[in-house]
């Protein structure tokens, strides 16, 4: 009788222990898929270890192995986080670990349906859960599951209609297809059945996606649609220990004064320096400024650069455009802040931790602001501060209100030589694509690149050993500018909409829940 007990609790203990290797494999795959290792087709596969630690259990112990994989995913892929605040980086690894928990509770709940009910509602689930990631509480769009695929152009390229999640719903779908084909796949005659028709119609809107982007990647407007900008971008590395150092102004603007002149020679029409490049308050040195003014009207050419602004005892943190004539033209207030980076939100809750306020207490700007360099309009811009990049609405905003030119201006140097820059350059090249719209990057270090309409990243600030990060330089490109908007930009996330639809219909289809 102890012998079966024992038994029992070693297979009891074998089996738990089987799954949580499974949850470790799962969350090791995905991080795989993205920088700085982008071992994209791990993400095709990467969901599968944890459906089949998930398989026959309970709703709730689902919630807690899907839990401890999403933990792991994102102790992996934002770890870089630890160079600013190590206690922030638990707790916020522990938040966004949730949503995979829901994720794994509800594939708990319904994971005894039919094959093609699962086939779509899970993707969906997946979908609605990403987008509240990607919004409540001020959001955090890192590491979204379709950002993994930025270098696979022909998938991609559905972003214009569905969005980023509409990548992540594919990949998802490619995930179940598989396991519902090696769990479900030898049974009764009408068993298989089921399970090739849910494998089928994977494989069909797999194709369908693919044969889109191929469309789309070559298929080219005739060229008298666009216009031509040429841009320049500054990336002057400049450390974080001295950005703020009074003493230290000088000669950070010398540097960024000296790499100007170099691209200069490339005559642009727009020359770009990163976040807060401005040393300072934009007001407080009045002479510093006029260094810069005068440099613009030496040059005969518009500089847009990064500074922290005042007015109205309000700090904002903002891009300011100097015209070639040499005076301040038009500026932008950044519009989404990051939170206990540029202001301590509930402040009344945190007023004993003011110093998570990295640069200071910002206020967010009110305005999407466009700006302009032609008379004639031809070419408009807008830009996203910092990670705006990241919050697809901002880009459709935008968009919509006329800019055929994104320009992320940043500053990744908090970071320090991580993979944080390159999942940065994740989101904008899905916001060049949803928005069929160029985006140029230009970061004091980070990566500063070129992005064209369909995503492909064209250029980018490079040393000779092809290290983006962490490095001084200058790059100048022609952007071609068109005036046009896709149906993401018109419409905006009705794809995650569907998604919440065929959330609720299953919801209501069945409705009896065991925990």
């Amino acid at each position: 009788m102890l012998r079966q007990v024992d038994d029992r609790v070693l297979n009891f203990l074998s089996r738990r222990f089987l799954d949580y290797i499974l949850c470790i494999l799962s969350s090791i795959l995905l991080a795989l898929s993205f920088p700085k290792f982008n071992f994209w087709f791990f993400g095709w596969v990467g969901l599968l270890p944890l459906f089949f630690a998930l398989q026959g259990k309970r709703p709730i112990f689902s919630f807690l192995l899907s839990y401890l994989t999403g933990f792991l995913f994102f102790l992996l892929t934002i770890y870089w986080l630890i160079h600013v605040t190590l206690l922030g980086f638990l707790l916020l690894a522990a938040y966004l670990a949730i949503y995979f928990g829901l994720f794994g509770f509800l594939i708990g709940v319904f994971s005894n349906k039919p094959p093609i009910f699962k086939l779509f509602l899970f993707p969906s689930i997946w979908v609605v859960l990403e987008f509240l990631r990607s919004n409540l509480l001020s959001g955090f769009g890192w590491a979204l599951l379709g950002y993994s695929q930025y270098r696979n152009l022909a998938v991609i390229q559905i972003s214009d209609i569905l969005g980023s999640y509409g990548v992540s719903f594919l990949i998802v779908m490619v995930n179940v297809a598989i396991w519902v084909l090696v769990s479900e796949g030898r049974g009764q005659r009408s068993e298989v059945r089921k399970v090739f028709f849910c494998l089928l119609s994977s494989v069909f809107c797999l194709l369908a996606v693919i044969s889109y982007g191929l469309f789309k990647l070559n298929y080219q407007l005739p060229t008298t649609n666009y216009q031509q900008l040429k841009v320049s971008v500054i990336q002057g590395n400049i450390p974080q220990e001295i950005k703020w150092d009074e003493t230290s102004w000088p000669l950070i603007l010398d540097k960024y004064i000296n790499l100007t002149r170099q691209v200069s020679k490339d005559k642009p029409s727009l020359i770009i320096w990163p976040e807060t490049a401005y040393p300072g308050y934009l007001a407080d040195k009045p002479q510093l400024l006029k260094e810069i003014l005068n440099l613009a009207k030496e040059l005969r050419t518009n500089f847009l650069l990064g500074a922290i602004t005042t007015k109205d005892f309000s700090i904002y943190n903002s891009a300011i455009l100097i015209s070639s004539e040499g005076k301040l033209s038009k500026a932008y207030h950044k519009l989404h802040l990051v939170p206990f980076g540029e202001y301590v939100p509930f402040r009344g809750i945190f007023s004993f931790l003011p110093e998570l306020a990295v640069l200071g207490d910002f206020t967010k700007g009110k305005e999407y602001t466009v700006f302009s360099l032609n008379k004639d309009n031809s070419a408009k811009f807008s830009v996203l501060i910092c990670f705006e990049d990241t919050i697809p609405y901002l880009s459709r905003q935008f968009v919509k209100k006329g800019a055929n030119l994104l320009i992320n201006i940043t500053n990744d140097a908090w970071f320090k030589d991580t993979s944080a820059p390159f999942q940065h350059l994740q989101a904008s090249v899905f916001r060049a694509i949803e928005n069929r719209c160029p985006l140029v990057r230009c970061a004091n270090t980070g990566v500063s690149a070129f992005i064209d309409e369909n995503g492909r990243i064209i250029d980018m600030v490079l040393e000779g050993n092809n290290k983006a990060t962490f490095i001084s330089g200058y790059k100048t490109k022609e952007i071609k500018l068109k005036n046009s908007n896709s149906f993401y930009s018109r419409f905006g996330d009705l794809f995650v909409l569907a998604c919440l639809l065929i959330f609720i219909s299953g919801i209501f289809k069945f409705w009896r829940i065991s925990v």
